[in-house]
């Protein structure tokens, strides 16, 4: 697939403007993609990352990125320029690492792939700051501190915008969002893996709903 051209690009921050929650996503049953991203485009969401943690997540974000134009799709679980390169490929138009390392972001560079890089400690934090980086994945969030690591970060950090991700619920994802630090949350709870199976994308619809008026 051909590559974005670069006055298409987003940066990462832009994916913050379409709504206070990003999906994070395990297709495990390729029939499942198209579907499951119209649904969630019908209730607003939009911006949606497939974690490359399947055989099929390559050829699902494909799929997406053919079929349903109306939504951004990502590209989570880069861990290395392998990734960066096969996700560029399929059509991803961001991608999310759970960890930071300079390679990542050199590969995300190289490839036009805009990157939401993970971070979990201040070091990290500064690592990818110095790289250019200045929104950033906050993960595994709610094993890493939650909303009180994230307030004792916005001190040293106020030029710093999370996405924090993991652990996260319906119930406890407004917390995060009241922080002014905090742009958006990943969550899974929009995908559960049960609705998937039985082909309800109609549940799903609902959760984007729910998920959209969060903030």
């Amino acid at each position: 697939m051909a590559t974005d051209p670069p006055a298409t690009r987003l940066a990462p921050i832009d994916l913050a403007g379409h709504g206070p929650v990003i999906p994070v996503i395990v297709i495990e049953h390729l029939a499942h993609a198209v579907p499951l991203a119209e649904a969630l485009v019908a209730g607003g969401v939009k911006v949606l990352e497939v974690t490359l943690r399947t055989a099929v997540a390559l050829a699902a974000i494909e799929a997406m990125a053919r079929a349903v134009p109306a939504a951004i799709i990502g590209a989570g679980t880069l861990r290395g320029a392998a990734d960066v390169r096969a996700a560029r490929h399929a059509g991803a138009r961001f991608g999310v690492s759970p960890g930071y390392t300079g390679a990542i972001g050199a590969a995300c560079r190289d490839a036009g792939l805009p990157l939401l890089p993970g971070v979990a400690t201040a070091g990290e934090v500064m690592a990818a700051s110095a790289d250019g980086h200045d929104f950033l994945k906050f993960f595994p969030a709610s094993a890493a501190g939650g909303v009180p690591m994230l307030k004792a970060l916005a001190g040293p950090f106020p030029d710093i915008a999370f996405c924090p991700t993991g652990g996260i619920s319906a119930e406890t994802a407004p917390q995060y969002l009241a922080l002014p630090n905090v742009r958006v949350v990943g969550g899974s709870w929009l995908t559960p893996a049960d609705a998937l199976r039985a082909g309800d994308w109609a549940r799903i619809t609902r959760l984007a709903r729910e998920a959209q008026a969060l903030r």
